[in-house]
């Protein structure tokens, strides 16, 4: 609940610093903790509707738009971006993802003084650790019936790919346009780099000002962030109150709108307190204990498959003993034998 909680925050308070920096570009509404704090009530409001309909008619819904709208943003992006440049280094881009992934995960800053890893590497890090179980009990929820096949090319290769291209396509066209700027100063981006150190969230909304369309795709990509969110926010509370209900799929809605209020006041609590700094605070004191529970659940999978394993062989010996090739009867044999417990593992088995 804890990891979870200050993951989703985490990601909230992010949001909406980025939300507010969008609308200042179009609207001129100032970048300030009180327009921030309205934010966070109104994501939190529509999270909170998105509950009270359930998962098929609210959470599913709202993903749908989303997707949608990212379909349309990425298409966009590609097409009237430097198209070939953005395949090209796509390619490029996982080979060295692949290559440097070794070097990267052990790097610990031996021979550099610099406060990269401090601030960003150990940050992400954590952050997505926070988010484990949420998204692990999120997906195992919608998931039922598939086979361990079907999860593992349907939520880890193929989202993988696809972002792999998301982050190649916005990477990708702010790195041609310095590497644009190196051949001819002419063509420099003037402000790209400046306004990302000075406001991390304005990046995205100086990048689109160099494309046509500038201020409908931004107001496009404040909606996505709105939704985003909202969604995140509405399956977080789902998965906590799955938890706090004991196990209960369909828990009481009262207690997700419980769960939803607090994560719109923990995130407006960490702006308040610090902004950015202390949003990378709360995610790293919540993900680092919840890796150590990571390779404890790592080690319980790899029991319960063997123990699935083992129960499905010797039902399968069962019924070819009975000389019977009915995989179908097998496999009920197995299930209803899974439904009584373990197996006791006898050595040699």
């Amino acid at each position: 609940m804890f990891g979870t909680m200050f993951g989703v925050v985490t990601s909230l308070g992010l949001g909406v610093m980025q939300i507010n920096s969008g609308l200042e570009n179009l609207f001129g509404i100032p970048n300030s903790l009180t327009v921030q704090f309205i934010i966070i009530a109104f994501v939190t409001a529509l999270a909170c509707g998105s509950l009270m309909l359930g998962l098929d008619k609210g959470i599913k819904r709202l993903s749908d738009i989303n997707m949608g709208f990212t379909g349309v943003l990425l298409a966009f992006m590609v097409i009237l971006g430097p198209t070939l440049f953005i395949f090209d280094s796509f390619i490029e881009n996982i080979g060295n993802y692949v290559v440097a992934m070794i070097p990267l995960s052990t790097w610990g800053e031996a021979y550099s003084n610099t406060d990269w890893q401090s601030g960003w590497t150990i940050f992400y890090w954590a952050w997505w650790v926070s988010w484990a179980p949420f998204v692990g009990v999120f997906i195992a929820r919608i998931s039922r019936g598939r086979t361990i096949r079907e999860f593992v090319l349907g939520v880890l290769l193929i989202p993988m790919l696809i972002l792999f291209f998301w982050f190649t396509t916005f990477g990708g066209v702010a790195i041609h346009m310095e590497l644009l700027a190196a051949l001819d100063p002419a063509m420099a981006s003037p402000g790209l780099v400046e306004a990302v150190q000075a406001d991390t969230g304005s990046a995205i909304f100086k990048l689109v000002e160099y494309y046509p369309f500038a201020k409908p795709i931004t107001l496009l990509i404040v909606v996505m962030i709105v939704l985003w969110f909202v969604t995140s926010s509405d399956s977080a509370s789902f998965v906590i109150d799955m938890l706090t209900a004991g196990g209960d799929t369909n828990p009481p809605k009262i207690q997700r709108l419980f769960w939803a209020i607090m994560e719109g006041l923990i995130a407006a609590i960490l702006l308040a307190a610090g902004g950015l700094g202390a949003l990378q605070a709360a995610a790293i004191v919540a993900g680092l204990p919840f890796a150590l529970v990571i390779f404890v659940m790592m080690y319980a999978l790899l029991r319960g498959l063997s123990r699935d394993r083992l129960i499905l062989y010797r039902a399968q010996q069962h019924f070819i003993t009975e000389e019977s090739a009915d995989h179908n009867s097998a496999n009920e044999f197995a299930d209803e034998h899974l439904l009584k417990g373990p197996p006791k593992i006898v050595k040699g088995d």
